[in-house]
């Protein structure tokens, strides 16, 4: 047959033990997190701007991608 034994809900002095740690590192670092960011020195992003002034040139030329692959497509379907 078998032995049935008996489990408490209660926590062992080791698991209490290890959720303390566990809790105390996740405060630890919450507190590290005030760089929205996570990085501490923004100098790798000195001289760069956000858009050259030929930004829009990019904008045309997926325009007339898409208005091309649209265009082979339609012409595909009547043929």
């Amino acid at each position: 047959m078998g032995l049935y034994v008996k489990q408490s809900d209660t926590r062992s002095q080791l698991q209490e033990k290890l959720a303390q740690e566990l809790q105390d590192r996740a405060r630890e670092k919450a507190k590290q997190a005030d760089l929205p960011d996570g990085v501490d020195d923004s100098a790798y992003i000195e001289n760069t701007s956000l858009t050259s002034k030929f930004g829009w040139v990019w904008i045309v030329i997926i325009a007339a991608v898409i208005i091309a692959a649209i265009w082979l497509l339609v012409i595909s379907i009547n043929s």
